[in-house]
């Protein structure tokens, strides 16, 4: 298999249940935070959602799995208008939340009923923002290479969408194998050998921050 790296600068869509980042990668060491949820992440917003329809957690592979056979088309939720390149996802779990309960309120079974229809149509609410803004994102920098990070890169839609969308920006598109989605130990290996590349060393007084707080 043909292993690739996307060379400097390049975007990168980071999408996990703890973050949802577009990230302006310049080299291995200068990064800019470009735009990021104000509140729920991605992966977080898929968990919520299942967990109001009273599927397992994790919720966001089950319902990319129900996803696949139902209608992305059959519901509409509310997308929450952000200014510049940031996310919100809070505003999309309520309407999820208010949606169910109404319908509940009319038919006991109507989750059980429309499952699969529901799973396809919040996936696509969910993909339809991060997509939005990601290509925002491409026009305003003209940065025509981009990449997809996060567990939340495993999800086939989104990874079908960002497809799409690299067709129709003409981008350079790299996606990680499934195997590395969720893979932690190595993202920590790969800056650890970039930091030792560069002599880059810590001792025993160095004071840990939040990966939210600098990058």
């Amino acid at each position: 298999m043909e292993k690739r790296q996307p060379s400097f600068p390049f975007l990168c869509l980071l999408v996990s249940g703890g973050n949802s980042q577009i990230i302006l990668v310049k080299d291995y060491f200068h990064m800019e935070l470009i735009g990021q949820t104000i509140d729920d992440a991605a992966g977080e917003a898929f968990d919520k959602a299942a967990k109001i329809m009273g599927l397992p957690y994790p919720g966001g592979p089950i319902i990319d799995k129900l996803a696949k056979i139902g209608n992305t088309n059959a519901f509409s939720f509310a997308k929450p208008r952000i200014p510049d390149l940031n996310f919100s996802f809070s505003g999309l779990k309520t309407s999820i939340l208010y949606f169910l309960r109404d319908n509940l309120a009319k038919d006991n079974s109507f989750i059980e009923k429309n499952k699969a229809d529901l799973c396809a149509s919040i996936q696509k609410t969910i993909i339809d923002i991060l997509v939005e803004k990601t290509e925002k994102a491409i026009k305003e920098t003209g940065i025509k290479t981009l990449a997809l990070a996060g567990g939340v890169s495993a999800n086939s839609g989104l990874r079908e969408a960002m497809r799409q969308l690299s067709e129709r920006q003409n981008l350079e598109l790299h996606i990680p194998q499934l195997s590395y989605t969720t893979d932690n130990a190595a993202m920590i290996a790969m800056a650890g050998y970039f930091k030792y590349k560069q002599n880059l060393f810590a001792n025993l007084n160095a004071v840990p921050y939040s990966t939210g707080a600098k990058i």
